[in-house]
């Protein structure tokens, strides 16, 4: 293994740098906006986009210097790992294919990752992957944003403390209309490479949303999916992936003979919904709902009980919530915020590894390599199942 580059205190800014994300790119941008919200990260620099010229404009454009501006991936990780003021961490936002060479690049280089969902194209490159993490001592960080967001944080709080009881049963949503025509045929690049087997894996709106609802249902739940019946559909005319799919979900049993069950719901055909993230658990003693639209809301109903609203910053908000609350009560923080989140969970995390045998402090929480795992394992599982006409498979 590489050395990795000299920390700059325990204190300071991290180094960043991204692969990926480069001009035209929407992930590039929201990567870069949450890594600078806290101020805690510096982007110094990166291999932008494989067409070289692209990656030079680019990183022109972010103000890097020309020669921390790089090519390839691979000459960044090797570059970079022999600097005094090399990059600490290295924030990964290509195309799903793409995740598991870079990833296992900057490890081997002996820098930590930050990686977009999910966490590769395969289960077996998912395996390997996870194997290289496991026995480097860097951290490995996956970017499911909605784990971030202070409510849900509030919700996994809950259930974890039994306000809801045991859990029976979990309902996960996430919809959307953006591919509702052939936008894959319009020029459309992002719709291009969600839509590419080769790019994005076997799982096209379960891979690239669905991932989220279901990684959201075990986040919240504290639940693990057992076996799943999954439907998948291509409704849109020479389409080579889903993008719809209904599931059936089974999770460990909360008791001899009553296993909780679920059901989720992902498509990008359905006219009318923008972002439509839902999740609602329900348990022996009271029930949860949360929509994404409305991120910073709550409802909570102990059973026979009326509704009421718990808020971000309100008075039914828990310490799991505050801890990742900006803002006064009222001021509405979402999207780029619950991202943030993760990236300042992670710059805690990765200054508690600049010390010697350091330890990552009690309540921070991001998403890993393992979940990354499990979500590829959930992806093929869907897969499996609807060639069999939905048939139940076990993860």
């Amino acid at each position: 293994m590489v050395s990795a580059a000299k920390p700059a205190s325990n204190t300071g800014q991290i180094r960043l740098g991204m692969v990926g994300g480069g001009q035209g790119a929407f992930i590039g941008a929201v990567h870069r906006l949450a890594a600078r919200l806290d101020g805690h990260y510096e982007l110094v620099a990166g291999a932008l986009s494989s067409d070289p010229d692209r990656a030079r404009a680019s990183g022109a454009e972010l103000g890097l210097e020309p020669e921390r501006s790089y090519a390839s991936y691979q000459e960044m990780a090797k570059a970079e790992a022999k600097r005094e003021d090399g990059i600490e961490a290295v924030s990964i936002v290509t195309p799903n294919h793409m995740h598991f060479p870079v990833a296992k690049a900057f490890l081997a280089a002996g820098i930590h990752v930050i990686c977009d969902k999910p966490l590769t194209s395969t289960l077996a490159d998912a395996r390997k992957l996870a194997t290289l993490a496991r026995k480097s001592d860097r951290l490995f960080v996956l970017t499911h944003n909605y784990t971030g967001y202070p409510m849900i944080r509030q919700a996994r709080e809950m259930v974890a403390k039994g306000k809801l009881g045991a859990i029976r049963l979990v309902q996960a949503e996430y919809v959307q209309d953006w591919l509702t025509e052939p936008e894959e045929k319009s020029g459309n690049k992002q719709a291009e490479w969600r839509t590419d087997p080769a790019q994005s894996g076997a799982g096209g709106c379960i891979g690239d949303i669905g991932t989220h609802a279901w990684n959201l249902a075990s986040f919240v739940s504290g639940l693990e999916t057992v076996s799943l019946a999954a439907d998948l559909d291509r409704f849109v005319d020479g389409r080579r992936l889903d993008d719809n799919a209904h599931i059936m979900l089974r999770f460990r049993a909360v008791g001899k003979d009553k296993p909780a069950k679920g059901m989720l719901w992902s498509s990008q055909v359905a006219p009318g919904n923008e972002n439509g993230l839902k999740l609602r658990v329900y348990g022996t003693k009271g029930g949860l709902e949360w929509q994404q639209e409305h991120p910073n809301q709550l409802w909570f109903t102990a059973f026979g009980q009326p509704k009421q609203l718990l808020t971000r910053g309100g008075a039914g908000a828990g310490e799991a919530a505050q801890r990742v609350t900006r803002i006064p009560p009222g001021h509405p923080e979402g999207y780029l915020e619950g991202f943030a989140n993760i990236y300042t969970e992670a710059a805690t995390a990765i200054r508690a590894k600049r010390k010697k045998n350091g330890k990552i402090p009690k309540g921070v929480i991001f998403p890993d390599v393992e979940d990354g795992l499990l979500g590829m394992r959930f992806i093929e599982a869907c897969v499996k199942s609807s060639k069999k006409n939905a048939a139940w498979v076990r993860l």
